[in-house]
């Protein structure tokens, strides 16, 4: 399990198709595994092999926010693992611009875990030093380096409608939206 910087805040992640690193992840983060999770990826066709195929007008929408950190949750493929999914049949995903969790992608050559690094209800770390302070010597590896954006976790989206689904606070003042929670 490491921490390494993102466009929003220190994410914390893992390889997703490993049950147990993404439970120890899960029961780190105190997080209930019904919720489910973001993965990030440095391309789309590092994702496409958990979703079902996407309209082209989907697709599309979808392609052209990246890459700021907007998050979309997309239908994902019945046999997706349920700790990635979680009880919904939709998976979160986002395509990174930071170059530090992009490198990662694509030295792993897939897509990784991407929860906010915090214990759940906790304000997310922006900096190595403050997850350090949070998590101590729980994690593997911590991957110094800057956020880039706001301090805020991304915005998520419904891929098929467009709704906001958590939008960020800085939006919200600007446009009027409101977090409406988790991602289905």
């Amino acid at each position: 399990m490491i921490a390494y910087p993102t466009e929003t805040v220190f994410g914390l992640g893992c390889d997703p198709f490993n049950a147990m690193a993404v439970l120890r992840l899960l029961d780190l983060k105190q997080r209930n595994i019904e919720q489910g999770l973001i993965l990030i990826a440095s391309d789309f066709a590092q994702l496409e092999p958990l979703l079902l195929p996407l309209s082209a007008t989907v697709r599309n929408r979808i392609l052209k926010t990246w890459p700021v950190p907007v998050t979309w949750t997309l239908p994902c493929l019945p046999e997706t693992p349920a700790w990635l999914r979680g009880s919904h049949r939709s998976l979160a995903v986002r395509l990174t611009s930071h170059p530090l969790a992009r490198s990662l992608c694509k030295s792993w050559d897939g897509p990784l875990v991407s929860t906010s690094a915090n214990r759940h209800g906790k304000p997310p770390a922006t900096s190595a030093l403050e997850v350090r302070i949070a998590f101590d010597a729980d994690l593997d590896y911590i991957l110094n380096g800057k956020v880039t954006g706001t301090g805020k976790p991304s915005e998520i989206r419904d891929g098929i409608t467009g709704r906001v689904l958590r939008g960020n606070i800085s939006d919200q003042t600007n446009s009027g939206r409101q977090n409406t929670g988790q991602p289905p």
